[in-house]
């Protein structure tokens, strides 16, 4: 049974990569995560912030709508809430690449442009086999449009990409006004891949403390629906690979994904929930589920039940749409 795939030019032994998360804080997690069967392990993510205030100031693009520096500067962790500071960062790389033999994926996260986005060539040099960009922005400014966004965005990914050789992915979120039309963008601008989607955590209201306070909430399997439809919808129409991230659980979530056309699917909610030893769960089901229905490779799969030979998506989805308000009895 060949489960192999390939992903940012990058030869995987399984379509399973661990997600940016906590358990690649350490290495005795990113250690477990191979021996578990996972193929390649996302770096917990480099925040933009984390590197200016390393350097000593935060751009005026973070602070824009804020009364001063000093309150813009409030709503951020301390220093020491993060886990390491970027040098530590870029260590971090280097010791991973020593300690284990899948490839090692760094994450920087961002949204402005400015000087941060230089460490995109010195995870390179730290040994990183690719880079994961994860762009993170809620345009909240009504004078913004749609389309500014976008350029930015673009203008992200066209920086990095144009400081480093090795393969960058672009993890994204679903809310464009054309996501198709965004992803084929990304695609022309030199991404290698696409990560869908990136989750927006949504804020609660301490009543107590009258703050607003972060609540991060784990996803579920519901939520895989929305990467398995863009995927399936954008396989064979753009170059870059794409990854799947959110919901994925099972071997059945795996295999869904795959159809579609993704390349790899990412996961982190699973592994925290049931332990690490949930990925080789996954395997021996994908296995099972293959020879019980004659598939030899994953690369046989790929795609078969992706929208690639339909003619006019949008005219299914439309179809789809109508036949699912239907059902309902």
């Amino acid at each position: 049974m060949d489960l192999t795939t390939t992903y940012l030019g990058l030869k995987l032994k399984n379509p399973l990569v661990a997600s940016a998360g906590p358990l690649s804080r350490e290495l005795d997690g990113i250690k477990l995560m191979e021996d578990a069967g996972l193929s390649a392990v996302v770096l917990e993510s480099l925040f933009e912030e984390q590197i200016r205030r390393d350097e000593g100031a935060l751009d005026h693009f973070l602070t824009e709508g804020t009364e001063s520096f000093a309150e813009a500067l409030s709503y951020f962790p301390e220093t020491s809430e993060f886990t390491r500071g970027p040098e530590e960062y870029l260590e971090h790389i280097r010791r991973s690449k020593a300690a284990v033999s899948v490839p090692i994926i760094a994450s920087l996260n961002g949204v402005s442009a400015g000087g941060w986005m230089d460490y995109a060539k010195k995870i390179q040099e730290a040994g990183a086999d690719a880079l994961e960009l994860n762009i993170y922005y809620v345009s909240t400014d009504p004078a913004v449009s749609g389309g500014e966004v976008e350029r930015m965005y673009l203008e992200d990914l066209k920086t990095v990409r144009s400081s480093v050789g090795i393969p960058v992915a672009v993890k994204l979120s679903p809310y464009f006004s054309s996501f198709a039309n965004m992803a084929a963008q990304f695609d022309a601008a030199g991404a290698g891949g696409l990560v869908l989607f990136n989750r927006f955590y949504q804020p609660d209201i301490d009543l107590d403390e009258l703050e607003v306070s972060p609540n991060l909430v784990l996803s579920h399997s519901n939520e895989m629906r929305l990467p398995l439809r863009w995927i399936a919808i954008l396989y064979g129409r753009i170059k870059a690979d794409m990854a799947a991230t959110s919901g994925i659980y099972k071997a059945e979530d795996v295999l869904k994904m795959v159809m579609a056309g993704a390349s790899a699917t990412m996961l982190c909610s699973a592994l925290l929930v049931h332990g690490v030893h949930r990925a080789t769960e996954i395997l021996k089901g994908m296995e099972r589920w293959m020879e019980e229905h004659e598939y030899a490779s994953v690369e046989q799969m790929k795609g078969s039940m992706s929208q690639k030979r339909c003619p006019e998506p949008a005219a299914f989805e439309r179809a789809n749409y109508m036949k699912t308000i239907q059902s309902y009895r």
